[in-house]
């Protein structure tokens, strides 16, 4: 399913960053996800709490900003101290 990321113009294709990375969906009203891999002309995310991944077109996704991530991070650790996520 993951393969390398398809973009006919290599110059204007954004790097892909590494798996893990929290990135910045701001077609889905900026949510914050885990950078899974490539599908096709899509990058998949998925929530930082675990979840069901999710497509996004490279040119909709920034990195997160600091705050953003630790608003992530804090929202998985309540999570899991509620026993929602292991």
């Amino acid at each position: 399913m993951y393969g390398e990321n398809v973009c006919p113009n290599h110059e204007r294709c954004p790097r892909v960053p590494d798996p893990g990375t929290l990135l910045v969906d701001t077609s889905r009203g900026d949510r914050v996800g885990e950078f899974r891999g490539v599908a096709g002309f899509y990058w998949s995310l998925r929530p930082v709490g675990g979840g069901i991944e999710w497509e996004v077109e490279p040119r909709y996704v920034r990195p997160a900003l600091l705050m953003e991530q630790l608003r992530a991070r804090t929202a998985r650790l309540n999570a899991r101290s509620r026993g929602e996520v292991l």
